[in-house]
């Protein structure tokens, strides 16, 4: 027989047990409420933004994940986005083909936008070419802000630094632009005979992020610029997004050293040594699309030996329309031409 003693342990034993048991089932219970009341909240959050996104689509499909659907609303936005530019430039172009920017923040009338910036390549000790281009058809002064106000054209001489930085020469430069304030002066260019392809380079790539022009030309500092009918010409390819406008032409390559047109890379144009088609390096217009092309890439551009050949390999390979435009040939006072050598 079992003792009292035995009794008691053995119901405290049986007592406890169903104490732990209780817990344990009360335990679940809120487990099990928690987990559904989760479950629904998350249902109820789907639910609420599938209806959401039907409103907006005025769809009624299958269920989507919430990540999915904030792809298709952000979506949606840059549509409107889209839309709303091409609103603005179908209105702009209808104006004429200067289109304008929106006012700016401190009240001022909006500025035309460029239709043209044109670089004249120049150096040191050409003072004489840059007076008689500005006294012939470039202006300095109130008749070059007219010119870009009335034209839409802006003009720069261009030009580097001198290979001894804060010389004479520098000095002379800037003395110059200070009176005519028509200079683009590139720092990182020294200026020499041999460094014109870079600093087409650089040009393109300073101008494409100084002026929002629809296009942007490249000139010698010795040749005649008919602004009316340049702009009549450049008129008639603003539907075209990428293009390359000039007298186009190919050409001997020349392996010698010391040869006046000595090309270092001669070897790369074939066993015929012709370079392929590109334009002529008295002037040469691109549009703003391959001027930003040239400023997002101009640490990568290849540079050849003449800049003008240069510039066609940088577009050689792209989706560029190429424009032979005899007018764009200075050799001669040709009716109709745009450029006339001096």
């Amino acid at each position: 027989m079992h003792s009292k003693g035995s009794s008691n342990r053995l119901s405290g034993m049986v007592t406890r047990s169903r104490i732990s048991h209780l817990m344990l089932s009360m335990i679940a219970a809120f487990a099990t409420i928690y987990v559904a009341g989760r479950l629904w909240q998350d249902s109820q959050s789907r639910v609420f933004l599938i209806k959401e996104l039907d409103r907006i689509t005025g769809q009624r499909q299958s269920a989507i994940s919430a990540d999915d659907a904030l792809k298709i609303i952000a979506c949606r936005e840059q549509q409107n986005k889209l839309s709303a530019l091409e609103t603005e430039l179908a209105a702009a172009r209808q104006e004429g083909f200067l289109s304008k920017h929106s006012a700016d923040t401190s009240g001022n009338q909006s500025k035309k936008k460029p239709l043209l910036v044109i670089g004249l390549f120049t150096a040191f000790g050409r003072k004489n070419n840059r007076d008689a281009i500005r006294k012939a058809w470039m202006g300095n002064g109130e008749s070059l802000k007219k010119m870009e106000n009335d034209k839409g054209v802006v003009a720069r001489f261009v030009i580097g630094k001198s290979s001894n930085q804060g010389d004479s020469l520098d000095r002379g430069i800037e003395a110059e632009n200070r009176q005519s304030n028509d200079f683009i002066i590139l720092d990182d260019l020294v200026e020499a005979p041999e460094e014109t392809s870079k600093k087409a380079k650089l040009f393109f790539a300073y101008a494409a992020e100084k002026w929002d022009a629809e296009f942007y030309a490249k000139a010698k500092d010795d040749i005649y610029v008919y602004i009316d009918p340049l702009v009549a010409s450049l008129a008639a390819h603003l539907d075209k997004p990428r293009v390359y406008v000039g007298c186009m032409k190919s050409g001997e390559v020349f392996s010698e050293q010391g040869h006046k047109w000595y090309e270092p890379d001669w070897w790369k144009f074939g066993d015929k040594k012709s370079y392929f088609r590109h334009a002529s390096g008295e002037i040469y217009v691109i549009s703003q699309a391959l001027a930003k092309f040239i400023s997002i890439n101009r640490y990568i551009l290849h540079t050849y030996a003449h800049d003008d050949v240069s510039a066609g390999s940088w577009f050689i390979g792209l989706d560029v329309k190429h424009m032979d435009d005899s007018k764009f040939c200075c050799s001669s006072w040709s009716s109709g031409a745009i450029c006339a050598g001096i």
